[in-house]
């Protein structure tokens, strides 16, 4: 069944042709704390990255982000960005979640009014 599902998902993980890619033209570059692995092809020209579970853009940190789009030439691994002390944690995107902003009255944040007042209306 694992295999079945590489075969035809991108979703969970990777599929059986990017694994094939990565082991004849990937070199590994290093790990995220959620432990996605990042990886480049051996002249330097093309990086990835196979994610550990759903294959969600905004699972890669900023620092992980700027490595792959080129900005940054060494990976965090080997050269950690400087933070500022104002600076949030990363956090993946949240929507469509239970964890999902609701901003003050909205009615996804309101609780349901007691509507003792109220009698739904029943056929005879």
């Amino acid at each position: 069944m694992d295999f079945l599902k590489r075969l035809f998902t991108w979703w969970n993980g990777q599929t059986l042709n990017t694994q094939i890619h990565t082991w004849l033209k990937g070199v590994r570059v290093g790990e995220d704390e959620q432990g996605n692995v990042f990886y480049e092809t051996r002249d330097g020209k093309r990086r990835w990255v196979i994610f550990n579970g759903e294959a969600e853009a905004s699972r890669v940190s900023p620092d992980w982000h700027g490595w792959l789009h080129h900005t940054y030439k060494q990976p965090p691994t080997d050269k950690p960005l400087i933070h500022k002390s104002w600076e949030k944690p990363h956090q993946e995107n949240l929507t469509g979640t239970a964890n999902a902003y609701a901003p003050a009255g909205s009615l996804r944040a309101a609780k349901p009014a007691d509507r003792s007042d109220y009698e739904a209306w029943q056929p005879e």
